[in-house]
């Protein structure tokens, strides 16, 4: 998901981490004991050093493994009991980047998850948003998702309810048809009495062995 404020709150209470995407502009500061850290997103993202940089796979995409350069940015340890007070734990808020090897293209990332948290568990859950894209541009394309008119919340459910259905049987008959093995023929043995029996009827009649 994009964006943050009122959806961070509302995820928070619920005990739910998170890593929402923002514009290269959003301010970011640290504190709770973390390394100063205050600035936009993309002159934070310039001013880390190399060794801050790490190559990690988003996932598989069409042309095999989609590899960026990721940095993570801890910015502060905050009690859970702020937001929910059944839950006494300590979360950290924190900023992921993505950068492009191959153009330097940086995309920006508020997070918040479990202390201890690493790096990797934040890379495969931000991969899950191109999975979920993919999904709805199949969803379009071959659905018709963003085919209608919005007149009344009632007409928009049964539309969206009626494709996702669509949709979802269509993902389960392909996993299904995808993960079934090939049924081979089977072969019979040479040695078999059903093979000898088949060459003892095709023998003439005149034969010594018909007789």
């Amino acid at each position: 998901m994009y964006g943050v404020g009122d959806i961070e709150a509302v995820l928070r209470r619920a005990g739910k981490g998170y890593v929402l995407g923002v514009n290269a502009n959003h301010w970011f500061g640290s504190w709770c004991a973390k390394p100063l850290i205050a600035g936009e997103a993309k002159h934070i993202a310039a001013g880390l050093p190399k060794k801050a940089w790490k190559r990690l796979s988003a996932g598989q995409g069409t042309k095999g493994e989609r590899l960026y350069d990721w940095a993570y940015c801890e910015l502060a340890d905050l009690d859970a009991s702020e937001y929910d007070e059944r839950r006494t734990s300590l979360w950290t808020r924190g900023l992921l980047i993505r950068r492009n090897p191959t153009d330097g293209d940086m995309a920006y990332f508020a997070t918040w998850c479990p202390k201890g948290t690493s790096i990797e568990t934040l890379v495969r859950v931000e991969e899950t948003r191109w999975r979920i894209e993919e999904g709805f541009e199949t969803a379009k394309n071959e659905l018709g998702l963003d085919h209608n008119e919005t007149r009344s919340w009632q007409g928009w459910h049964r539309h969206i309810s009626l494709v996702m259905l669509a949709y979802a049987m269509m993902a389960a008959v392909r996993h299904q048809a995808n993960s079934t093995p090939k049924k081979t023929k089977s072969r019979i043995p040479k040695n078999s009495s059903v093979g000898r029996s088949r060459e003892f009827g095709a023998l003439p009649s005149n034969s010594p062995s018909a007789r």
